[in-house]
This record gives structure tokens, sequence and C-alpha cells, in this order.
């Protein structure tokens, strides 16, 4: 029993009764990774998954050997998150509680776990009342994300979507302003951040996506005086976030 519970750096829980047990007790999950081919309970635990809206993935079985470092997975592995996961929903009520309105942070394809949780904590002092992330293709709620944030999760909510740019179709007709972070865009002291909010940060390599810079309203930068000509995706999350609160509080609102 204490092989199947045995976990990586607080962020896995293997076998098939743990894993069954963290499900049914609520905790926090992530994802879930299953080796291709496998049955039984597995099929089970699937259904649990899919019933919760938590991701599952199929993989190599040497795989999920190499991520257990050995312990029995008996074919399965759920990634535990830092903190629950909220939804869209949750961010706009947090908005309308404090009485303001909504200042939104989106992160498109983001890597790093530690950019994550930099953010996430660069949002909760900018007075962001919430942070969206794709479910694919991008960084989630890991312990590692968690421990970057330094305790900021337990104030800023982080919701996990589908599809990031129906998420932000879905910003600009509940009326907040999508604003895309580019070095090609306009300066940020050019630009009335000020009102309803929504700010993209790209990811570590490639920037914002070209649809979701099409889909968003406006292009904004940070120029650049150096010779390096782009800085890491949470430090200029986090300028552009401060410019952000910086007009609202300026403009009242």
């Amino acid at each position: 029993m204490e092989e199947q519970k045995k976990t990586f750096e607080n962020d896995i829980i293997i076998g098939r009764n743990a894993v069954r047990e963290a499900l049914s007790g609520g905790r926090a999950v992530d994802r879930m990774l299953v080796a291709k081919g496998a049955g039984g309970s597995v099929v089970q635990l699937i259904a649990m998954c899919r019933d919760k809206g938590v991701p599952v993935k199929e993989a190599d079985a040497k795989k999920l050997d190499a991520i257990s470092g050995g312990g029995r997975h008996q074919g399965v592995i759920l990634f535990a998150a830092a903190h629950e996961y909220a939804s869209v929903d949750d961010i706009f009520a947090l908005a309308e509680q404090r009485g303001e309105p909504p200042f939104i942070i989106l992160c498109d394809g983001l890597e790093d776990p530690h950019n994550l949780g930099a953010i996430v904590r660069s949002a909760e002092a900018a007075g962001a009342h919430g942070v969206i992330i794709p479910e694919h293709r991008s960084v989630s709620l890991s312990s590692w994300a968690g421990k970057a944030a330094a305790g900021a999760l337990e104030y800023v909510p982080v919701a996990r979507v589908t599809n990031l740019n129906n998420t932000v179709r879905e910003l600009k007709e509940r009326g907040v302003w999508v604003w895309a972070a580019d070095m090609d865009g306009t300066p940020y002291y050019e630009a009335d951040l000020s009102g309803p909010a929504a700010l993209i940060i790209g990811s570590e390599g490639k920037g914002v996506s070209r649809l979701m810079k099409e889909n968003a309203d406006a292009v904004v930068s940070i120029p650049m005086k150096g010779k390096i000509n782009s800085l890491n995706a949470s430090v200029a999350g986090g300028i552009l976030m401060f410019e952000i609160s910086k007009a609202r509080t300026v403009k009242g609102g």
C-alpha cells in the first residue's frame, strides 16, 4: 500500500487504489496519465476523470515507469494540482464582489511552471481577479507552479479552459477589452489600459500566437532600449500588469 501511495515532489499519485481514493475524495487534480492499452479498473478511473473534467492522456508504460521512479503504478499516474481550478465565472464573480471592472490575465502556451507561478504572484499583487490557462499544450498548476506563486493561489483564481481563443471571444462579449502583449504593439505608455481589461501573455519562445493576436482587441508592447529585444514572460507580464493597475487607479476603474 505504501508503494501505491508513493509521490514524487508531492505532485503525483500512483497505483489504481490510491488514484481512485484521490478522485473520490475531491483532491485538486491536474491530469491523469494511463498506459496504452490499460484495461480493467483503469477504464473506470478514466470515466471518473471525464466526469470531473480532468484531462486524460495515454503514454508508453516505460514513460510511466520513469515518472514513478520505479514505483508500482499499475498503469496509471494522477498528477495532483497545487490548488483547485476555478471557472471563468468565478473570476468575474470576484471582480463583482470587489466592485471593480474585471482584470484578467491569460497565458497562451506558457511552458515553465515557475513562470506561471510568478505570473500568478504578480497578478495578485497588481489586483487582478484571475488567471486563465488552456487545457492543452500549456503548463498547469503543478507543485512547482504552486511554490513559485508563494501563496498567491489562495487569493487568485486560476481557470483552465479547453479553447483559449473561444474564451477571448467570451471575454469580449462580456465587455472586457483584450490586450495581447507583443513587441510589435502600441507602447504601453501610449495605450489606454483603464477599464475592464484582459492581458494575454505568450509562451517563452514564440510569444502570443498569431490567432490570439488576431482575436485580441489590440496589441501592447514594452519598448526596449537595450540590445536584447525581449523579456522573460513573467517579467514582461508583471510590468504590464502593474501598468494596467496604475491606469485603473488613476482613472478609477
